[in-house]
Formats: C-alpha cells, structure tokens, sequence
C-alpha cells in the first residue's frame, strides 16, 4: 500500500512524496528527485537522520553508532530504513535548496470570491492549476503575488482544499499593496501567482491537550487545522483564545461557534483589547489562557500572531513557569 509523506525542510519548504509498498524514505524521495542527504543506505553512518514528527512505521537492521536508543525514543530515524506504515511527516535537517535542482515554482490560481468579512478583514477564495493539486499541512502558508506587481505577501491558508477551493484569511492594511488591490481594483476572475506550502508551523499528531493562541488573523493556520481535526477527530481537548484589537477584528465566529458543535472537547475564549469595547470579554490573550488547559505542562502549544503578541505569550509562559511538551510558533507583521 501507498503512503504520503511530507517532508519539511529547514527553510520552511514542504515536499509531498509517496513510497511504494516495502519503500523507504530515502528512495522514495530520490525517486521523487528530492535526494535528501544519504551515504552508506545501510543503516550505519547516520548521514540521513532525521525525525519523524507524525505517522507509523518499521525500522530495522541499523546499528546503534548510527542511531542511538535514546534517540528512536524522541522520535529519530534513519530515512534508508524508515518504511512507513502510514502516512508520515518528516523532519529533514537541511533546506529543499540542498536537495533539488528544481525550485518551488509559482503557479496559477484564479479568484473566485473576495468578501470583506470585517471593517478589516477580507476572505478570498482561489481555484484554479495552483490548487487543483495542492497538498498542505493545516498550518502553513503560501505566497501570493499582487496582481501587477513583482511582489509577494505570505499567507496562512485558513481553509484545506474543499471541491477545489482553498481560502486565506486577509487583513486589510490601509494603503497596502494587498489591501489596495483587494479594495480597488480585483475582480471574480482575476489571476493569481501562488507559491507553496511553505513553513515550519503545522499541527502534529494530537497526543495530549492542545493550546491554541491566537492575534487577530493569526487565526488563519487555526482554522485550517480546526477543519482537520473535524475530519479525523481527537481523542484529547482542544482550547483556543482568539485576541484582537477592536470588536471590529473579530472575524470568523460563527465558524468557530461551528467546529465547537462538531469538534468534542472543543472550546474557545475570544477577546478584545480595547478597553473601551462593550464586547464582554476584554483584555489580551494572555489574560484569558485557563490553567486547566495549560494541564501541568502536558500540552502542544500553537502560538500564532504579530511580534509584540508573540514576545508577550513567551514572556507569559516563562513567567509562569510552563513548561510545555512542544510549542510551535509562527509570528507575522502586516505588510504594507
């Protein structure tokens, strides 16, 4: 049986490859003309190690100079003896730049909706040869070309593909190439240069309670990730506090409000900084972190939003002393 693999780089860049039935890693890669680093292929000089991050899979004949014990249990492996059982996401130590000829090339997508959800927020929604074959992890981020322009401004998927559709949740940044576009001159219709997956920030394997934490269209990644777990489900609790600025930040409730209906033990707190709002619950995000879902430190921590939201959850979380088996990180700043 066929099993997908992703491989991420250090770069942030993502592959998507396949092995054959009894394949390892290694060769399934080559194969895909990603030749990730390799030398002896049996097992013994640990030049492919790497770290499988999510998936099952059979690992044998290798010497422990080349793989130690300590290092199968945190989740290591040698790629040439890597067979996997199930699909699999793969750390591996070097960037996509080291290991293939050919580049992520930019592709075509076409606008098919562009909705202001917010005074400051815009959905837009793209098909198209860019998305027909597209393959993420619920987290990361593609980079979308303004329309005639040379230039680019990355984006979080905030949808996984769904009938040949994907969505990114856009902020409207005045005076900004994107936000101008958006608000001026795009149209159902209009092409779009997109390139991607890319970034390191993507939901793993739910093993214990997840923390999510999210500023303003930091929700994005989150989304996506939410409508994963919707589909494959989770046998442990989920919580999310959603932080902005103003009332009028606040975006994407009713989807929310959705996945708390169809996700069990799913729950969020939304906030508002604004002092001033009437919307009952105000403050910053880390005002509203419950410590049950903190659980003692048993919990994968997701942290999206802008630099200051970012410096101020870490600085909370050393403060308090929590110690968190992973924590994940993606930080933004509105481009102009």
């Amino acid at each position: 049986m066929s099993h997908k693999i992703a491989l991420n780089f250090e770069d942030g860049q993502t592959r998507f490859i396949a092995s054959l039935p009894g394949e390892n890693v290694a060769n399934a890669a080559y194969r895909n003309a990603i030749n990730i680093p390799i030398d002896c292929r049996d097992g013994a000089c640990g030049a492919c190690k790497s770290i499988c991050e999510s998936g099952q899979f059979e690992m044998t004949d290798f010497i422990e100079t080349a793989l130690s014990h300590e290092e199968v249990k945190t989740g290591h492996v040698l790629t040439c003896k890597m067979i996997p059982t199930t699909d699999c996401v793969v750390r591996i130590p070097t960037t996509l730049e080291q290991c293939v000829k050919v580049q992520l090339m930019p592709k075509q997508a076409v606008v098919v909706s562009i909705k202001p959800v917010s005074e400051t927020t815009f959905t837009v929604t793209l098909e198209g040869e860019a998305v027909t074959d597209l393959e993420f992890l619920p987290g990361q981020y593609a980079a979308l070309q303004v329309p005639g322009t040379t230039e680019t401004r990355a984006y979080s998927f905030s949808s996984m593909v769904e009938d040949g559709r994907v969505e990114f949740l856009i902020r409207n940044v005045p005076g900004g190439l994107m936000s101008s576009y958006l608000s001026h001159r795009s149209k159902v219709g209009d092409s779009i240069s997109m390139k991607g997956p890319i970034g390191s920030f993507y939901l793993r394997d739910i093993k214990r309670p997840v923390l999510m934490l999210a500023g303003g269209t930091g929700l994005a990644p989150f989304l996506a990730m939410l409508a994963t777990i919707e589909e494959k489900g989770s046998a442990h609790p989920i919580h999310l506090v959603y932080g902005v600025t103003s009332e009028s930040d606040l975006v994407m409730l009713d989807r929310l409000d959705e996945h708390k209906q169809k996700i069990p033990d799913f729950t969020y707190t939304a906030c508002v900084a604004d002092k001033t709002s009437n919307y009952p619950i105000r403050g910053y995000v880390t005002d509203h972190i419950p410590v049950a879902s903190v659980n003692g430190g048993d919990v994968d921590i997701y942290l999206c939003g802008p630099p200051a939201m970012v410096s101020a959850t870490e600085d909370y979380i050393k403060v308090n002393g929590i110690e968190p088996v992973s924590f994940h990180y993606e930080k933004f700043v509105a481009s102009r």
